[in-house]
């Protein structure tokens, strides 16, 4: 007999503070491995799950600064020692003429890595995903939120997360498989 892996625990809501009152309560207990699914956007929601912004920005700054100086660096290789012209007794290394090309490296750079980065740290792209093992998870589209306790989190235990989710009064709750 084959054993599946449980992914975690998932808990189905009627409204939006519904589903952000859960999710206080989840942080308050001391899950930290919690997502939220909802149709549309709800503000309150990430704040309350404690979610932090990822580190897109950072990843951004950084291209943005290689791009930077990877287009300046281009630019004074070619003009100062690759191939140096003196045109009209100006000096090789003329930074303001490398200004325009920097500037286009940096903000091609810092988009191309915010494409990448964003793809990267989502985990993206991922064609299976486990919540679409639940039958009910479909109602996520229309007009139900669906809370998931992920199995990984250090506080999870089968039965006493179970219990936990009962008491927030849910329309439903499924365990789910990987």
């Amino acid at each position: 007999m084959k054993r599946t892996q449980i992914y975690g625990m998932m808990a189905e809501f009627d409204t939006p503070d519904s589903i952000v009152h859960a999710a206080r309560l989840t942080h308050a207990a001391g899950y930290r491995r919690i997502d939220a699914y909802s149709p549309f956007p709800i503000e309150a929601l990430a704040e309350a799950m404690d979610f932090h912004a990822s580190g897109v920005p950072l990843v951004v700054l950084i291209g943005g600064i290689l791009g930077g100086l990877s287009g300046f660096f281009l630019q004074y290789w070619i003009h100062v020692i690759h191939y140096p012209i003196n045109v009209g007794g100006r000096p090789l290394n003329s930074w303001p003429a490398f200004i325009v090309v920097t500037f286009e490296m940096t903000i091609l750079f810092a988009g191309i890595f915010a494409v990448f980065g964003m793809l990267a740290l989502n985990g993206l792209p991922m064609p299976y995903h486990p919540v679409f093992n639940v039958p009910r998870f479909a109602f996520a589209t229309k007009d139900r939120f669906f809370l998931i306790i992920f199995s990984s989190d250090p506080k999870y235990d089968p039965a006493e997360t179970r219990r936990f989710l009962e008491g927030m009064n849910p329309r439903s709750i499924a365990e789910v498989p990987s």
